[in-house]
């Protein structure tokens, strides 16, 4: 089944963010490798872009939070068991030393 918004179709989930908020990801998240000057160019032009419209970090935020809570179990919960630490004995490394010799 095919999604669209609009007449623009939509394929991916990035698909769906960026349509949702008017501009590519990469404008706000950069690109791998990016110079620092590309970098300071792209956030001149985000900062352009919030201040032609300050409803955008409104929307931006409740956007994330939507992400988050829809993607909350995968992203809280490995799939693997993480290593406990190890338990505190009470004994100090000294003490502990002494009693072994």
């Amino acid at each position: 089944m095919k999604s669209f918004i609009g007449h623009h179709e939509v394929a991916t989930d990035t698909d769906y963010l960026e349509l949702a908020l008017g501009t590519p990801l990469e404008l706000w998240l950069g690109e791998k490798g990016e110079s620092a000057e590309e970098c300071a160019a792209r956030l001149d032009a985000a900062r352009d872009i919030l201040a032609d419209d300050p409803e955008l970090i409104d929307s931006v935020s409740r956007i994330a939070a939507e992400a988050i809570e829809a993607h909350a179990p995968v992203l809280f919960h490995s799939t693997g068991r993480l290593p406990r630490p190890a338990r505190s004995t009470g004994r100090t490394a000294t003490a502990s030393k002494a009693v072994a010799a």
